[in-house]
């Protein structure tokens, strides 16, 4: 098997350059000013051919010496923020570790506690929005779709939501950076297993064969996921007419803004305000949608995961048309959805109404058996959600692709 090197993750990340960026066909230059991030300064490095390269090396070290799976079996109890890192950790790893975990230094725990009211208040949407519109955008996220599908666990979708399940429950505690919470280690794990996915991916000849990078998961993919998550919360709750407190707005931004520097995005790409996030998710996001073969597949698997889970609301036609009704129909057209006879139209008409009850703006609003049934979908949503919490998850370092695509 060709060995993992730093020569093969670090050095060959670093000489990409504008040769990726012309085979990705973004030839377009990078154009989002650092001055609107987090720190309000930067090197304006494009995002598109920048990765992780402390972290990479990290990993990649680890792989030529052996000891992924000794490390990983060593993380695995390790999951409070405040925890000691495990004893026998290799001395750079732990070294890595240790940086890694610690707060940076505009962390501002005023706001951050403004989060924990928002989730507080929000939770329902926010496992429904998490757990599937999040969800349903990665497949029409081409660099995300295919890493998903060719790597390890490869098409297991129910293991990805897992993943994203954990993510969304961490960061909606209200402990959730406390030495007591585990956000900022789930982020950590999956920063190391993005390393990981870095290191062995491109040996898959069926990723080589439809990917447009030469390195997967680079700043810009990061980034990208990141709009999926907190800006598109926050685009469907405005489309949605939530009211929102602007503290406990701040309050979640900041929330997110540290789950982006724990997962390894620089912090000249994070967002300081939700003008320069919608800013940037205009150039990262909303261009790079699109169709694909993996990306199909995976809708697939996740529209069928509501009757896998016995789930009566949760019906492939129902969620179906919430994605059409979330993400419009253009997706849901790439995405070979039909539209729903029935639900659409129900949803296009009441789905406001309904929104506006209850909320409490509203003392009549949809007719009560309508307000039941949506109700108990967003209901359904947080138990497919949270049903893959039952059993503990384990962020481990991959050191191998999908086995069925060998």
């Amino acid at each position: 098997m060709h060995q993992l090197n730093r020569r093969t993750v670090v050095r060959g990340g670093a000489a990409l350059g504008a040769g990726a960026l012309l085979a990705a066909g973004q030839a377009s230059p990078w154009t989002w000013s650092p001055a609107a991030s987090v720190p309000g300064a930067g090197t304006g490095a494009d995002p598109r051919t920048t990765w992780d390269p402390e972290c990479d090396e990290i990993v990649a070290e680890l792989a030529r010496r052996g000891r992924i799976p000794e490390v990983n079996a060593l993380l695995r109890s390790w999951t409070q923020n405040g925890q000691p890192l495990p004893a026998g950790l290799p001395a750079d790893l732990h070294d890595f570790l240790t940086r890694a975990r610690r707060p940076p230094a505009w962390t501002d725990p005023g706001t951050l506690a403004a989060a924990t009211a928002f989730n507080a208040k929000r939770g329902t949407y926010l496992g429904a929005l998490y757990g599937f519109a999040s969800g349903m955008m990665s497949t029409v996220i081409p660099h995300e779709a295919r890493a998903v599908y060719y790597s390890w666990g490869g098409a297991a979708m129910k293991d990805r939501i897992s993943k994203t399940a954990k993510l969304g429950y961490d960061i909606g505690t209200s402990n959730a950076y406390q030495s007591t919470g585990e956000m900022t280690v789930t982020c950590i794990k999956t920063r190391l297993a993005h390393s990981g996915v870095r290191a062995v991916l491109p040996k898959s000849p069926y990723w080589a064969a439809s990917a447009e990078q030469k390195l997967p998961i680079s700043q810009a993919d990061m980034m990208v996921t990141w709009h999926s998550l907190p800006t598109t919360v926050m685009r469907l709750l405005k489309v949605w007419q939530v009211p929102v407190d602007d503290a406990e707005s701040a309050g979640f931004l900041h929330s997110w803004q540290l789950a982006g520097h724990y997962l390894g995005i620089r912090d000249e790409y994070l967002p300081a305000t939700w003008a320069a996030a919608r800013a940037q998710a205009k150039q990262v996001l909303d261009p790079v949608l699109a169709p694909t073969p993996e990306g199909i597949k995976l809708a697939d698997m996740l529209l069928n995961l509501g009757h896998e889970l016995d789930l009566s609301l949760l019906s492939r036609g129902v969620l179906g048309a919430l994605t059409r009704f979330m993400l419009g129909d253009k997706i849901a057209d790439w995405l070979r959805i039909p539209r729903e006879p029935v639900w659409t139209p129900l949803l296009e008409t009441s789905w406001g109404p309904f929104i506006a009850v209850r909320e409490g703006l509203l003392e009549i609003g949809t007719p009560p058996a309508i307000y039941w049934t949506f109700d108990e979908i967003l209901r359904q949503f947080v138990l497919l959600y949270m049903s893959e919490l039952r059993l503990p998850i384990n962020i481990a370092i991959p050191t191998q692709n999908n086995p069925h695509y060998r």
